[in-house]
């Protein structure tokens, strides 16, 4: 991946991708669906961010995956999920999902609400091993917790287990707060996502979902908030 001959990446907010189905109204991190570019391929492991806003008692209807750790974070709203293995869930801000789609699954997503917008990140993750079982979780956290939530990882324990040695981490900072992120896997890649607020990552300055990623050879990287802010930080293989 041609961004990993840097020691940071920087991807913009106003950069991103963008699909407007009227009902659907989504942001592209990297290539998804109509959207092409051959340097926003994904990030190691890291595969799609997907910043959807999906309007009232709309939704995707029933579709197949395969292979794929698929997390789903709300923002604001609530997503119902049904599928194949006859799970279903309904998770809010400050719940989680995840389906490894495995050797296969069929699945559907709606926003609950008759009356009110739903905004959420959908995160793909390319898994560890193939064709596995596959499986449902959701979970509830702290959306406002201070300092750092571990939403999933690899690890029984921390957050919802998946199929990859990746960790997703919610960080909360308040105004002026700073804090150093150290990786979990020392030759992971990092990428950050600024969900609210204002700051810096490392030495660069971001803004209201800006992203940046971070080769290999970044350790530790510093955070800064210059108003409050909530970050996504996805640490993911090469």
């Amino acid at each position: 991946m041609s961004s990993l001959a840097k020691a940071a990446v920087v991807h913009r907010a106003s950069e991103r991708g963008i699909a407007d189905h009227g009902w659907l109204k989504a942001c592209h991190s990297f290539s998804f669906g109509s959207y092409y570019n051959p340097e926003k391929m994904g990030f190691g492991a890291l595969r799609v961010i997907n910043d959807d806003s999906i309007a009232a008692g709309k939704g995707f209807p029933t579709h197949p995956h395969r292979n794929m750790e698929i997390i789903t974070v709300p923002i604001s709203g609530s997503l119902t999920h049904r599928d194949s293995e006859g799970n279903t869930g309904t998770i809010s801000a400050g719940e989680i999902q995840v389906m490894s789609a495995g050797s296969g699954i069929q699945h559907s997503e709606y926003n609950s609400s008759t009356a009110d917008a739903l905004n959420l990140l959908q995160i793909w993750v390319i898994p560890k091993s193939d064709n596995t079982k596959p499986r449902y979780a959701q979970s509830q956290f702290d959306w406002e917790k201070p300092m750092f939530t571990t939403l999933v990882s690899p690890e029984e324990g921390k957050g919802i287990v998946i199929n990859q040695d990746a960790y997703i981490n919610l960080l909360n900072l308040d105004a002026g707060g700073s804090v150093s992120y150290k990786k979990n896997i020392g030759n992971n890649i990092t990428y950050m996502f600024l969900i609210d607020g204002k700051g810096t990552f490392g030495e660069t300055e971001v803004d209201r979902r800006d992203a940046v990623g971070f080769a290999p050879s970044v350790k530790d990287i510093e955070i800064k908030a210059e108003s409050k802010a909530k970050v996504l930080i996805l640490e993911v293989p090469l």
